[in-house]
């Protein structure tokens, strides 16, 4: 089977996200595979699909120094990216890929961590979906389903910018940034840390091809978009570049912590899972769910699901063994993949976010 290799080299911030999701949208049951390479030319900040802008980034420092604030359509973590990253994503028809997102990251991942041993780094998978080396992270991946396609998306570090990455994120206090940074330095790591040499941009990506080539038993074979996936993917760098979609994620709700009234609350609070960070806006009344809103670091399949997982759980009690079972109910009705993310995790960040007593005037 042939893999199509698109190379872009090194691109503009939007494009480097709207290339892959142009090319997923086009994607047909017969399709050959693709995988799209490039490095983003300037830098940027690169939010989670769950995530909310607002509280992830420090969006006037970013203005101030030119670095640009995008919402991708894959989950996870917000993200500093630079010409430093070689930024890779598969796109394969569903019937060629594993069918569940939570086992897409092992069966993608595999010739990543190849290709970093290959170079004398000795490179694992760690669930749900990091690359680590003794302990410490060397790259993480986001997948989803998109109509026909199968995605998954990295990057190889060749180096990685800690400061600037704790200098974008929106955090409580300097001393909070001063730790982040320390903690950044001390938890990731990149290529140049830990080889004698950085390889070559070229050097990696062969040596990728040749284990893509063993694990996927494809014929790697260099490619150009379509013209119909083209047109998909200026409407994407379209879409990137307009606030409404980059801020779309909590915007209907205003500042956390309020008593409305007797026995209302508009409250937020978080919690800490295996897939990820759960965030929670939660507008409650007489201990009952009236609005909410989740949002993080986390995965969803489909990405519309944790907004329908929101809607259903509107009128349950916020109290019990039956809002875990109310949450169980409705991530099997809705068929929600949530890798590393339990109905228990979100009943336990729906008590982080629920407001401690009618007595107090805000919650955060």
């Amino acid at each position: 089977m042939r893999l199509r290799v698109i190379d872009r080299g090194f691109v503009s911030a939007r494009l480097s996200q709207a290339l892959w999701y142009g090319i997923a949208a086009r994607m047909r049951a017969g399709d050959d595979p693709v995988l799209t390479l490039l490095n983003p030319v300037d830098p940027y900040v690169c939010t989670g699909f769950h995530q909310d802008v607002r509280l992830e980034v420090d969006q006037d420092y970013c203005a101030g120094h030119g670095i640009a604030v995008l919402r991708r359509r894959l989950g996870g973590g917000a993200v500093y990216l630079d010409r430093n990253q070689l930024i890779f994503h598969f796109m394969f028809p569903r019937a060629w890929a594993p069918s569940r997102a939570g086992e897409l990251y092992p069966y993608f991942i595999e010739p990543v961590v190849r290709t970093y041993r290959e170079l004398g780094i000795a490179a694992a998978y760690r669930p749900v979906n990091d690359i680590q080396v003794d302990g410490r992270k060397i790259g993480g991946t986001a997948a989803a389903l998109l109509d026909e396609a199968t995605v998954l998306g990295g990057m190889f570090l060749f180096d990685f910018d800690t400061a600037t990455m704790a200098r974008c994120l929106r955090v409580p206090s300097e001393k909070f940034r001063d730790k982040l940074h320390k903690s950044l330095e001390d938890y990731v790591t990149s290529m140049r840390r830990l080889l004698p040499s950085v390889p070559t941009r070229d050097t990696v990506k062969t040596a990728f091809l040749r284990h893509v080539a063993a694990c996927f038993g494809v014929t790697p074979e260099p490619s150009d978009t379509r013209a119909d996936e083209e047109a998909e993917v200026a409407a994407e760098v379209a879409v990137l570049g307009d606030p409404v979609w980059t801020l779309e994620v909590g915007r209907k709700f205003v500042p956390q912590g309020v008593k409305l009234a007797a026995d209302t609350f508009l409250t937020e609070g978080a919690y800490k899972a295996p897939g990820g960070l759960i965030r929670v806006r939660l507008l409650a009344r007489e201990d009952t769910i009236v609005d909410l809103e989740f949002s993080g670091d986390f995965s969803c399949e489909p990405s519309s699901g944790i907004v329908a997982l929101a809607d259903r759980l509107k009128g349950e009690r916020l109290r019990g063994a039956a809002l875990v079972e109310a949450i169980a109910r409705a991530i099997a009705e809705l068929d929600l993949e949530l890798p590393g993310v339990s109905a228990p995790d979100v009943a336990a960040a729906l008590d982080a976010s629920r407001h401690p007593g009618e007595d107090a005037s805000a919650h955060t």
